[in-house]
């Protein structure tokens, strides 16, 4: 079923609240922008008790829908740079160049979700993802408490600290070092989304 089939189940006062909640749910398993448990733990965050509350819940739905939206929009203007851009001879995109066709933020209030999402991590699973004899775990793990403790601040040399950190981490998920341990590989993986997440929660800061 669709996102926009969901969506009308979850609006519809004639069923009952848990299955329009049930509903919900299933929109974000299809756009979860920060992860599914935090995109829910998010929507919770910003419209309240959606489980329960009858408002709460269409607060939630809007809130999704708006980033969903948002990013449908730049789906649609990356298409149509890339339809001119091949008009004119180049087939490839430029190294740089984000595809946005897999949402790797929240649309609309990027820095904000993030910095939930990096919140919800260290609350919930952080802790066990960090090894005493993994510098590159430890170092993050000095960078998200630094960024919750000042609202999403890292000075200069953590930042640079964050920056060699993804770069470690993105090496270690190359098939080549990553595919004998699949247990790493998976903790890997969250570490490198949690770093995610903090580079975008610090991303805009003092603009």
């Amino acid at each position: 079923m669709s996102f926009g089939n969901f969506a009308r189940k979850a609006r519809d006062t004639a069923l009952p609240h848990q299955r329009r909640v049930s509903a919900l749910r299933s929109c974000v398993q299809l756009y979860r922008p920060i992860g599914f448990e935090a995109t829910l733990s998010f929507l919770r965050a910003k419209a309240g008790p959606f489980r329960t509350d009858e408002s709460a819940l269409l607060r939630a739905l809007a809130v999704l829908e708006a980033s969903r939206s948002a990013w449908q929009a730049e789906k649609l203007a990356y298409a149509i740079a890339r339809r001119e851009a091949k008009r004119r001879g180049r087939r490839s995109p430029r190294p740089g160049d984000v595809n946005p066709y897999t949402p790797a933020c929240w649309y609309g209030a990027r820095r904000e979700a993030a910095l939930h999402a990096v919140s919800f991590w260290h609350q919930r699973r952080l802790a066990v993802l960090i090894v005493d004899d993994d510098k590159p775990s430890q170092l993050l793990g000095e960078c998200v408490r630094t960024c919750l403790a000042t609202g999403g601040h890292l000075p200069p040399e953590q930042r640079r600290l964050l920056a060699d950190c993804i770069d470690q981490l993105t090496a270690r998920l190359r098939p080549a070092r990553s595919r004998d341990d699949q247990l790493e590989y998976s903790r890997t993986q969250d570490l490198l989304t949690v770093a995610r997440h903090l580079e975008a929660a610090i991303t805009v800061e003092g603009r």
